[in-house]
């Protein structure tokens, strides 16, 4: 019995290297993995700093330090904005809220849908009716227009924009997550499971979710950057921070009209939305390699 535990291990240590050396071999991966280390690392310093209450950004992100529209700089990596205030500032400072939604609607989206599709998928019946005529009526209205009504209904705030995505996410997973359960429920290792008396909640857990984790979490890597992009889309709309507080989102919306004068003012926090969906594009082409080598 030791013997065959120890046999195991080799087995699992190598499916695990394999599938790192697959995500490792593709360069436009590493870059995307790098991108997206970038983020999270600025994001969590941002946000110990605040806890410690320690200054590390270059200036306060809503004081007035220089005069209004100057361009970059030394001094002024980003230039300055319309009101003075230090644009690099700003955008490192609303780094962590932008990172922190794209984790939070994803995260609540993939738990939430992998337990609803997952357990609908191998029950079958009235429940997976139920749940499939339910996400239908999502799927019938545009994610954008439809968190728009709930978070006109909940009222502005990053709290209730996260509220209201996290509400119009789910579905998506719980689609993949019962299409994925529908490919091994009828598998032999399950009928055995049935056979030997295991419920559907035990069988959920044990067999089917070890097994559909993989390709959700593909698509989940994927789908952070899309969250970033829409909540920013939102902001842009004046739907979820309230100034002076910085947003990358709420940064383009007040800084478009001085595209022509000073156009570096839209362009900068514009990049940053756009490579932060470029990294984790390219993380999740990689995890999607990686996964299928595994």
């Amino acid at each position: 019995m030791e013997s065959d535990k120890t046999a195991t291990k080799p087995r699992k240590s190598g499916r695990v290297t394999g599938a790192l050396r697959a995500l490792t071999r593709n360069k436009e991966s590493i870059f995307g993995l790098a991108i997206v280390v970038s983020f999270l690392l600025i994001a969590a310093v941002v946000e110990l700093s605040t806890l410690l209450n320690v200054t590390i950004l270059p200036y306060s992100p809503t004081a007035e330090v220089a005069p209004g529209a100057l361009p970059p700089s030394l001094k002024y990596l980003f230039g300055t904005d319309n009101l003075g205030r230090d644009l690099f500032s700003r955008i490192v400072s609303a780094t962590p809220y932008d990172i922190a939604i794209g984790y939070i609607v994803v995260g609540s989206a993939f738990v939430i849908g992998a337990l609803l599709g997952g357990y609908a998928g191998i029950r079958g019946g009235i429940l997976d009716e139920i749940l499939m005529r339910f996400t239908d009526v999502f799927f019938a209205l545009p994610v954008l227009v439809l968190a728009l009504v709930i978070a006109a209904v909940l009222g502005t705030g990053v709290t209730n924009m996260a509220i209201a995505l996290m509400i119009v996410w789910w579905p998506a997973y719980a689609r993949l997550a019962r299409g994925e359960a529908l490919k091994v429920a009828h598998q032999n290792y399950i009928e055995a499971a049935r056979l030997s008396g295991n419920g559907h909640r035990k069988i959920l857990f044990r067999h089917v979710l070890p097994n559909i984790s993989g390709t959700m979490l593909v698509y989940a890597t994927l789908d952070i950057g899309t969250v970033i992009l829409v909540y920013s889309g939102l902001t842009y709309l004046g739907l979820a921070v309230h100034p002076p507080t910085p947003d990358w989102g709420e940064m383009v919306s007040d800084y478009h009209s001085y595209i022509l004068s000073a156009p570096w003012l839209a362009l900068f926090p514009g990049l940053v939305i756009s490579l932060g969906v470029i990294g984790f594009s390219l993380l999740g082409d990689g995890v999607k390699d990686a996964q299928e080598t595994r």
